[in-house]
């Protein structure tokens, strides 16, 4: 398969299931089909997978977690700085993984496929040909 069009998958398939994790946990899909469906939620979860942390910081993880997720998958949606920010993704995704893991169960996050989600984002932060991306469509990076 055409590594350009690898590449453009492996952008579109982070990107928009970081937005649509984010639009679940602000109810923006029916209750029926949400996993967290409300705000109150996903703060429960971030506390859930994180018992460490204690209870003052889970709100604030909850809202650092989903800025990331926000920022991440717009610039992966776009192509800005996807090498960077496919590495970003990849270390956010296993971050939550092992958050899984030692909370959960070691089948938690491979029911959820977040070890090969974070595994594609370390793949996708190696290939550095630029293929629509908003890098290469406004002429890439300044030359000094």
């Amino acid at each position: 398969m055409n590594q350009h069009l690898v590449k453009l998958f492996l952008r579109l398939a982070l990107a928009l299931g970081f937005l649509s994790a984010v639009a679940d946990r602000f109810g923006l899909y029916p209750a029926d089909i949400s996993v967290w469906g409300t705000w109150q939620s996903f703060v429960d979860y971030t506390g859930l997978i994180n018992p460490w942390l204690p209870a003052s910081l889970v709100s604030p993880a909850a809202i650092a977690a989903t800025v990331a997720e926000v920022v991440f998958g717009l610039a992966l949606l776009i192509g800005f700085k996807t090498e960077l920010f496919a590495k970003l993704s990849g270390i956010l995704l296993l971050v939550f993984a092992l958050a899984m893991t030692f909370s959960l169960s070691a089948k938690a996050p491979l029911d959820y496929s977040v070890y090969a989600a974070a595994a594609a984002a370390f793949a996708l932060g190696t290939l550095n040909k630029k293929y629509l991306e908003v890098d290469s469509l406004i002429g890439g990076p300044a030359k000094r």
